[in-house]
Parts: structure tokens; sequence; C-alpha cells
């Protein structure tokens, strides 16, 4: 079977390579489609943490079931998707019910390979029934549950203003769950082309370009002086993470989703007296894939919103590095695997 590997950062090339086997609790399944995501791009620019060469990029899956347990639940043929991040199953994080951030674990994709290649094994706990969904919607939940669990540890209530920093694709599906857990969202993006998508796909009231010189004076105007109870970072940029921390309320929360290498430096003075609260949030359990699926299925999202770019497999070497071009667009580019 043909797989691509980036060998370094800003190489890849395609090999030949035997179908995977599957060992006891393992599934095989044939992939259909493939997300590219910003831990992609980053890993092919080489700023990608807690990575290491070479590695078979992929991990918003899209697949069909080749072989599984006879008592899984799942079987052949059926469309599914996956959730990426493997887990031990004894360690202090999986004991307590957080299997997403495993003090082993193996991010598909990241820490082991993934899934841009024709077939790939997966522990079978780790599938996600498709419920009748398209492989394009299937291959963006993974995407939108990172969105979701964010949201989720926010605890966003009804009518509070959540300012979510970053309109890329993880932005934007943060976006859409703090829209659905009843928050009134703010957009704040440097980019004008994220920005209008914002308003006009996601119906997202309010937006700030973050290059502007008043930014302070526009989230407090459109929180009549409040400033937002719940921040979210989605940029994995460490001026933008460092900026956001003056937008705060007093007692609000503020979340990183996004990831980057540095220290971050606040003002002690200024957290404390807002008794503010950080937090990361780090990938998705189970029930952020169910709600998402089920979220898709109600049509309070619409995934293919984000779909910007299609690509086959065999193109993708030649086509990646222009994904990375802000000029080019790209939300959401999604690969067609050959049958």
């Amino acid at each position: 079977m043909k797989a691509l590997v980036c060998t370094t950062p800003g190489n890849f090339e395609y090999i030949e390579t035997e179908q995977p086997e599957v060992p006891e609790g393992y599934s095989l399944l044939q992939i259909k489609k493939i997300g590219i995501c910003g831990t992609d791009l980053h890993a092919y620019e080489g700023t990608q943490p807690f990575f290491n060469y070479p590695r078979i990029l992929g991990h918003e899956l899209a697949a069909t079931v080749v072989s599984t347990q006879e008592d899984s639940g799942f079987s052949v043929g059926e469309a599914v998707t996956i959730s990426p991040y493997f887990y031990c199953n004894t360690c202090i994080a999986c004991r307590s019910g957080k299997p997403n951030c495993c003090a082993k674990i193996q991010v598909c994709g990241v820490h082991i390979d993934g899934g841009m290649r024709t077939y790939l094994a997966v522990p079978t706990y780790s599938l996600i029934h498709g419920e009748g969904l398209s492989f394009d919607e299937l291959a963006l939940v993974e995407p939108l549950a990172i969105g979701a669990h964010g949201v989720r540890r926010a605890a966003v209530a009804k009518g509070e203003f959540v300012l979510v920093v970053g309109a890329g694709p993880i932005g934007l599906g943060t976006m859409e769950f703090a829209r659905i857990a009843g928050g009134e969202v703010i957009a704040l993006d440097i980019n004008a082309q994220r920005l209008a998508f914002c308003k006009e796909k996601l119906g997202v009231a309010h937006t700030v370009n973050a290059l502007d010189a008043n930014v302070f004076d526009q989230i407090s105007t459109i929180t009549n002086g409040d400033m937002p109870t719940v921040v979210i970072d989605c940029t994995g940029n460490l001026k933008a993470i460092n900026n956001a921390f003056s937008y705060m309320a007093h007692g609000a929360r503020f979340v990183m989703i996004g990831l980057q290498k540095n220290e971050i430096v606040i003002s002690h003075p200024e957290f404390h007296k807002r008794e503010a609260t950080l937090m990361s949030s780090r990938n998705a359990t189970a029930e952020d894939f169910v709600h998402v699926v089920s979220s898709m299925k109600k049509g309070l999202v619409n995934p293919t919103n984000y779909i910007t770019h299609r690509i086959d497999f065999a193109d993708v070497k030649s086509q990646f590095a222009s994904w990375l071009d802000p000029k080019n667009g790209v939300i959401k580019a999604m690969v067609t695997m050959p049958d």
C-alpha cells in the first residue's frame, strides 16, 4: 500500500509499505478522507511540539471498517471516524476519566504514524460510529471535538460573552460550540478574510481585528464594559496569548486550546485581582465526540462550511506547502484517498 511520510521539516515522500498487522483488540480501517489540520501544518514547518521525524501524518480521518472483533459493536463496511488519542488506561489521568491527557498518550499522526495511507490499524476502543454522516463530515468530527472539549472545560453558560482568539479551523469549531452552549461569541483574529467567514458562514455577530489600535475598547463596548467572562485561545501564538489576558473580565476563565513552545508570562497582580482561572484543554474525550456527531445530525453545525480545498492523495506532496500561505485562504483542506 502507499503512504505519505513527512521525512524532515518541509519534506514529504511517498513510499510503498506493507498492510499493517492487526493486534488483538485492534480494528483494520480503509482510509477514505483525511482532513489537514494545524498540527499537520506545524509538523511540516518543524514547529510542532511533541513531534519526531519521520512520521506519517493524518489524524482527522473518515474510514470504513475492514476487520474488527465479533463483539466490538462495529460492522465490516461501516463508515467510522476515530478518536486518535490512544491511551494506556492505567495512569492517574486514565483512572480519573481523562484519557485525553493520558500520561503515556500516543496521538495517531503525532507520536505514532497516522492515516495518510491506504490502511490503518487502530485500537477498537477508538472507533466512533458514523451515524449516517458523510465521509467529509466524519473527517471533521475530531477537530470540532477539540473545540467542543475546550468549551466544556470553560463551562460556558447561556448569555455570557466568550472571546475566541484565533479563527482557524479549531477556533471556528470552538465558536460553533460556544454558540451551541448559549454563549455570545466574539471572534478575534488578524485575518480579515477569516473574520468575514465568521460573520457570513457561522453567524458570529461580533468580530474584532487584533491588528486594530483599539482592540480593548472594541471588546469593552461589545460587552457593555464588562469584558468577556470566558477567553479561549486557539492560536498557539505567544503574543496572542499574552495579549488576551488583558481582555478578561473579573472572575473570568481563560482556556488554552492552542499550544506553543515558550513560557507564558502574566502580571500576577492583574490575574490575581480578577480571581481568574487559567486552564489548558488537551484533545477531547468520547463525550465530546458524541456531542459533535449529535450536533451534526441535528443540523446545529455544518462542517462542510470549513472545506475550502479538495485534493487527491497523489497531489498532497506537491500542494501541501501552499496551504501554509494565508493568501490561499485555506481553512480546511480535505484529502480524498483512492479506492
